[in-house]
């Protein structure tokens, strides 16, 4: 497995759980605030510029869930790591 197919299954674990919730706004900004809170920048990093070039979310046998994909598409700005000032 690579380390893109990785991201994108703890990306689905982490949607699976918000996915449950009855409001699904608040399950896509659920997962969003989750990614940004949690994983390291790097992470999200490989994870977005990923999806950029491969906007079909797959990778080998991983797929992005639906709801994943949502919340990176309307959170992608919020999500993607800012360049630390020098």
């Amino acid at each position: 497995m690579t380390n893109i197919e990785h991201l994108i299954r703890l990306a689905n674990r982490i949607g699976h759980f918000f996915e449950a919730m009855p409001d699904r706004a608040e399950g896509v900004d659920g997962i969003a605030d989750h990614i940004r809170r949690y994983w390291e920048p790097r992470m999200r990093r490989a994870l977005l510029d990923y999806l950029a070039a491969h906007p079909e979310g797959r990778s080998g046998e991983a797929m992005l869930s639906e709801i994943c994909q949502e919340a990176i598409a309307l959170h992608h700005t919020r999500l993607y790591p800012q360049a630390r000032p020098a």
